[in-house]
């Protein structure tokens, strides 16, 4: 599994003609033949990293198709290189501790890997590695002729493949069924990079059919068997299989001149906020894709959906409440602390902050302990979201990453009202939960799993949405909600995928089998909001702004004292602040 392979990406265009063409793709050293041996101790944390940086360069190479002619010279390599290499550079970096904490020498080099380019239309000239040296035309760093397969299997300027991500919806692997799960999503990346080659070597030959014929249509079959191979691997671990694994086996060629099969771009132009494409003076020109008039609601039309399960007599009735302020300090950055440790900009996308006040990138536990809180109770737990935005006004990160670069624009609304609520179980009492425990609830992926953020308007809170913006009536205001998982393994206070070490509730309020039920934290935001659609949460450049991206992230960071006041408060069903 090479570091360049570019699985996902949107980067070349089919052609009646020719069979295929070659638009720019993001080009990375490979990585997974420089590591050698990996220790047994090791294997799931460095195969994990090689899949992150997988993922990495799909996304460079979405976010390179989707802004085509945006931006002044230097564009690519500011808001799409640059971003890249330090993402690239925390993911090597955790390779090399995961070798270290096995006890064995890490792999020598791999600093060096962290370089992209970007290769243009086959003819091996590009943008340089972000320097600003010019052309590389079509040498390696090492001076070796680039043609697609060096370092073990470097896919050079392809990467235009488009298929549906798979890991993102298998939900909780059974853990018997792990090593076979991962071993078939190898595969699928493995295909895929196969499938770029030979398109790559397939310019020119063929008729108009011949792409789909010769390519796409074994590639389907191939990935027909594999994602087969996946449910059956949870079936006999004695596990639902994950639904709709089929309708992932499709791909397709990506057209960047239409934006790249996202389906709500190249309808005439009209991709952008009201069709203005054209912008309004922010990101350098380009106006962010996204959102379309029908990711809009009116909150009337939707009927009351929100069920909560009845509390049984051992159940847990109490609350316990936070006041962390509305962030009126402005406290922002576009990091992830939990998902992109030591990235820079590891969000894209700007977040808002209550509790903590240092919570950035470079945050570690002691660092966080060691910090200030606007939590009045001295609680120290991070919380924070995706800022929320109105459209066509200026803001003051419209020239900088995770803002305008990264297509995120608008004025930054401050909630009216910030509610940090801890709940009980229904059906059991509630146990601590340990302090440092991650979660993040929401998917900020639009093909992700757990899309469970909900949209509402004040008066309508018996109905939620998760897809669509809700347009609350004249009075009301606009509400989002954001129930964490709370249900805990027990063990650990996070998972490679951020997710497996936490769950939700069964219908009935019970945790499912080897989970244990900690406080349920809910966020409650609320914002007065621009009349109509002209208001979006930001997210990555290429999910569009689309609301079911909505998500929210908690660290805890209180002390045992602290967290047994909430469970004893909870447990003994008063209502405590």
């Amino acid at each position: 599994m090479g570091g360049s392979l570019a699985v996902g990406a949107t980067g070349a265009a089919a052609n009646a003609t020719s069979g295929a063409a070659f638009a720019p793709a993001v080009s990375c050293p490979a990585v997974a033949d420089r590591v050698g041996d990996v220790p047994a101790r090791a294997q799931a944390e460095v195969q994990r990293n090689l899949q992150q940086l997988e993922t990495q360069i799909a996304e460079a190479n979405r976010r390179l198709a989707s802004s085509q002619g945006q931006g002044g010279p230097n564009f690519v390599r500011n808001a799409i290189l640059s971003p890249l290499k330090d993402k690239r550079t925390a993911a090597l970096q955790r390779i090399e501790i995961a070798f270290r904490r096995a006890g064995a020498q890490a792999p020598n080099g791999l600093d060096a890997l962290a370089t992209c380019s970007v290769r243009d239309d086959g003819t091996g000239n590009g943008n340089d590695d972000g320097n600003g040296t010019g052309n590389d035309n079509g040498q390696q760093d090492d001076g070796q002729q680039d043609d697609g397969q060096d370092n073990g299997g470097e896919t050079g300027a392809t990467g235009g493949i488009t298929c549906p991500s798979v890991a993102d919806r298998l939900g909780q692997i059974p853990a018997r069924a792990r090593a076979e799960v991962q071993r078939n999503l190898r595969q699928l990346e493995t295909q895929i990079a196969e499938a770029n080659r030979r398109l790559e070597r397939a310019a020119g030959q063929g008729g108009p059919n011949f792409v789909r014929n010769a390519i796409l249509g074994p590639l389907k079959g191939k990935r027909t068997a594999t994602l087969q191979r996946i449910a059956l691997a949870f079936q006999r671990a004695g596990a639902r299989a994950p639904a709709d694994l089929r309708t992932l086996a499709t791909c397709e060629v990506g057209n960047p001149g239409n934006g790249g099969n996202n389906g709500n771009d190249g309808n005439n132009g009209n991709d952008g906020n009201d069709g203005n494409d054209g912008g309004d003076g922010d990101n350098n020109g380009g106006q962010a894709r996204g959102p379309v008039a029908e990711d809009f609601v009116d909150i009337r039309s939707v009927r009351p959906n929100v069920r909560t399960p009845r509390t049984q007599r051992n159940g847990s009735r109490g609350t316990f409440s936070v006041d962390c302020g509305r962030n009126e300090g402005r406290i922002f950055n576009s990091d992830n602390v939990i998902v992109a440790p030591g990235v820079s900009n590891g969000a894209q996308h700007t977040h808002d902050y209550v509790g903590n006040e240092s919570t950035n990138n470079q945050s570690t536990n002691e660092s966080l302990l060691a910090a200030g809180t606007t939590c009045r109770n001295g609680d120290k737990s991070t919380h924070y979201w995706p800022v929320l935005r109105a459209l066509g006004q200026e803001e003051f990160d419209a020239d900088q990453r995770g803002g305008g670069l990264d297509l995120n624009v608008g004025k930054i609304l401050t909630p009216v009202q910030v509610q940090i609520t801890f709940k009980g179980n229904p059906a059991a009492k509630v146990v601590p939960a340990p302090q440092f425990l991650r979660i993040i609830t929401g998917n900020a992926r639009v093909n992700g799993a757990e899309h469970n953020a909900g949209w509402t308007c004040t008066g309508f809170e018996n109905r939620q949405l998760t897809d669509k913006y809700p347009l609350c009536p004249r009075g009301s205001r606009l509400v989002r909600v954001f129930d964490f998982q709370s249900c805990w393994d027990g063990q650990n206070i996070d998972s490679a995928n951020h997710r497996t070490h936490v769950t939700f509730p069964e219908a009935d309020g019970s945790c499912p089998q080897g989970f244990q039920p900690i406080p349920a934290l809910e966020h409650r935001l609320v914002y007065n909001v621009p009349r109509g659609p002209n208001f979006a949460v930001d997210g990555f450049p290429e999910e569009l702004h689309k609301p079911i991206t909505d998500h929210s992230d908690f660290i805890n960071l209180m002390n045992e004292q602290q967290m047994q006041r909430v469970v004893t408060c909870i447990n003994s069903g008063r209502r405590c602040r």
